[in-house]
């Protein structure tokens, strides 16, 4: 197998991970690598499986890219009891090979808790990071996107952590979206800088001091409004703006069936409206993104969503080769240095 420390971009996949795997998995991984094949391919997990399942789809693979993992850590798992129960593990594996610099990255549709568990505490985080984020992306009404920032990671946050992500997430927006000076929100419940809870005013007086683009609290309806490039929160928060953003389609399109039942003529403009409705709501679907990169990890981690498809899965490792071709993860030391200055705990 192939060293990390060489140029070439190496990336894992969790060939285990997702509610269609090992399908969906490989198929999207190959994909990927027929797309942009300037990587190396790494399918991680049980080898006959994966074998298999590239003998069905006809889909030609080296095998001597194949990690053999005999277990899998299962949705069902607990996130971090797992690590130790079953360390032959898809994901323990290739946390691993991250670890020892035999990969750049890893993908995996996966338990999500185990693979934020592996990615921090197998891989390691990013000398000056204090815990990892993971952030979300919506679309905003005139058409552009806000970017959250924590979303789960950790469910309870200090201060000091808010403005890691504030930091983090700016050189991701950055690099990854071209926009070269991002503004930053905290989320809060009022505008005015005396507003919030005690961790969210000192997270203020820190990103007010700082370097980034801060332009002071947010409220809730600032995500979707587009008033800022990048809103920060702890993950307790984040995940429940994240899980409720995510229920909007599935309420429209019932809201919408329920008012196409009521009449044929309900029904005739209900259908006329499905294209302009299903354009408009695509930035919501998490398939046009794939998954969604833990930053902090010393190393390149992305996270997708049980249920993603090939396309899902194709992106995610596409987003994992722009993440190793941009040097995000050095970029990110580098920033955190320069931009913490007054923090000390």
């Amino acid at each position: 197998m192939s060293s990390a420390n060489n140029s070439n971009c190496i990336i894992a996949v969790d060939a285990m991970g997702g509610d269609f795997a090992p399908r969906n998995t490989v198929l999207g991984a190959v994909e990927a690598l027929n797309t942009n094949p300037n990587f190396e391919l790494l399918l991680v997990g049980d080898k006959d499986k994966i074998l298999k399942e590239l003998k069905n789809l006809s889909l030609s693979f080296d095998e001597s890219k194949i990690v053999h993992a005999a277990q899998v850590i299962e949705m069902h798992d607990s996130p971090t009891g797992s690590l130790k129960s079953k360390p032959d593990s898809s994901i323990v594996v290739g946390a691993k090979l991250v670890k020892e610099k035999k990969a750049h990255a890893f993908v995996s549709a996966g338990n999500t808790g185990a693979m934020m568990a592996a990615s921090t505490l197998i891989t390691g985080r990013i000398k000056g990071v204090s815990r990892p984020t993971i952030g979300a992306t919506f679309p905003t009404v005139d058409g552009g996107i806000c970017n959250v920032y924590d979303v789960g990671a950790s469910v309870d946050s200090k201060a000091e952590h808010l403005f890691e992500y504030a930091v983090m997430s700016t050189i991701f927006v950055r690099e990854m979206q071209g926009n070269t000076n991002p503004t930053v929100g905290l989320l809060s419940v009022g505008e005015e800088e005396e507003k919030g809870s005690e961790v969210s005013k000192v997270a203020y007086k820190l990103l007010k001091n700082s370097k980034i683009n801060f332009v002071g609290n947010v409220e809730g309806r600032d995500v979707l409004n587009g008033a800022v490039d990048i809103v920060i929160c702890d993950g307790f928060v984040g995940n429940i703006l994240l899980k409720f953003a995510e229920s909007v389609i599935g309420f429209l399109k019932g809201r919408v069936k329920k008012y196409a039942d009521i009449s044929f003529g309900n029904k005739f403009k209900a259908l006329a409206s499905k294209p302009a409705l299903k354009g408009a709501l695509g930035g919501l679907d998490y398939q046009e993104y794939g998954g969604v990169p833990l930053l902090g990890i010393n190393g390149i981690s992305i996270i997708g969503h049980g249920s993603s498809s090939p396309l899902a899965i194709k992106n995610m490792v596409l987003r994992a080769k722009e993440m190793f071709d941009k040097d995000l993860v050095r970029k990110i030391e580098v920033s955190l240095n320069s931009f913490s200055e007054g923090i000390n705990g």
